[in-house]
């Protein structure tokens, strides 16, 4: 009986941490990296498609970022995409392919994007204690129900609090390293 109720936790838990590792990829820390364009729509023939579907990015610095796109006349569409974006960024176009430059983040800057990592990674141990919280409403109506016994809702809710502090963990430990790159110039 506990195997099946607290999968289902347990998978909703690694959804919000999967969830969250992908919002602190698509923060910009100073360096190249593609995941801050996966926000990126770009207007092609009338339909809002992702650059990576319709380019090949790269990484040709540590700081820069280039874009060549598979149709050529697709290149202004996409430069106009990431310009009207909140990215933060002017495109360099030559022509052929575009290029990214990330430009060297302030101190003062870093400390603003700690803030919004933080933020983040609590906005994230809300949703895990949250989904504890439903979890043990649950395993209460089990036992009003009849469903379970007054000892099965009780390890089950020693199971969940398990789950709950695992997960809680592994977003501390993922946020003290985004943290770090950030901070590491």
């Amino acid at each position: 009986m506990s195997s099946p109720e607290l999968k289902i936790y347990e998978e909703k838990m690694n959804k919000t941490v999967s969830v969250m590792t992908s919002e602190f990829a698509s923060i910009r820390a100073g360096r190249a990296n593609p995941a801050v364009l996966d926000k990126v729509l770009v207007d092609y023939y009338g339909t809002p498609t992702k650059i990576r579907e319709m380019a090949s990015v790269s990484v040709s610095e540590a700081r820069v970022l280039v874009i060549q796109p598979y149709d050529k006349s697709a290149l202004k569409n996409i430069e106009r995409a990431i310009q009207t974006s909140d990215i933060g960024i002017n495109p360099a176009n030559d022509g052929a392919v575009l290029r990214l430059t990330f430009p060297q983040l302030t101190e003062e800057r870093r400390k603003e994007i700690v803030k919004q990592v933080s933020r983040m990674a609590e906005d994230s141990k809300v949703a895990i204690r949250s989904i504890r919280r439903d979890a043990n409403d649950r395993f209460k109506a089990m036992k009003k129900n009849g469903e379970a016994t007054e000892d099965d809702v009780k390890s089950l809710e020693t199971q969940i609090q398990k789950l709950t502090d695992k997960f809680v963990e592994e977003i501390d430990k993922l946020a003290e390293a985004k943290e770090k790159e950030i901070l590491s110039i």
